[in-house]
């Protein structure tokens, strides 16, 4: 029996430290309300307002973002344009294009200069959730690191975004933003 139990316990430990590593299913925000079209909720100018928080959730950095977003169809398909403004607390600027691409209701694929591959992205209720590549420059030194963001509508005007960035499936920090639709 006791070596019955010395086998069964690492399992059953493993299993439960699975469980708690999973997260949540977009599925799950399906009837949540209001709905997010990413096309409607990204068109024209949205402001955004977000800090970037390290594993100990210090707030390292600070910043705002100025979106100007458009979509048209090409070959049948919703194309969106996310022209992205950052403005750091330490003065510093970058510039990020997305071209999003709705392939099917609900499925995304993105692409921007600095985006390794492509970011894929799934729609459900109010939310939205991309997991994406990020070539990221850190002085000097360019990281591929991972992002899981989720973005969840709240008002029509109002949507909040909580990514987590990762390498090698070590917690680097998360990244905070609130987006107003002007």
């Amino acid at each position: 029996m006791k070596s019955f139990l010395l086998k069964c316990v690492p399992i059953l430990f493993s299993g439960l430290l699975l469980l708690g590593c999973s997260g949540p299913k977009i599925s799950q925000y399906g009837n949540e309300k209001p709905v997010l079209d990413l096309s409607e909720y990204f068109s024209g100018v949205i402001d955004a307002y977000g800090i970037f928080t390290d594993r100990s959730g210090a707030v390292q950095k600070r910043f705002t973002v100025l979106i100007k977003a458009n979509w048209q169809v090409i070959d049948g398909k919703k194309v969106g344009t996310l022209d992205e403004s950052f403005d750091y607390s330490d003065g510093t600027k970058q510039k990020r294009i997305w071209t999003l691409t709705e392939v099917s209701p609900g499925k995304y694929v993105g692409r921007a200069d600095d985006v390794v591959g492509e970011a894929l992205g799934d729609a459900a209720g109010n939310a939205l959730n991309w997991t994406y590549t990020l070539a990221l420059p850190v002085d000097g030194t360019i990281y591929h690191v991972q992002f899981n963001d989720w973005m969840y509508l709240v008002t029509p005007k109002v949507m909040l975004n909580k990514a987590k960035m990762s390498k090698f499936g070590i917690d680097l920090g998360e990244v905070t933003l609130s987006f107003y639709k002007r």
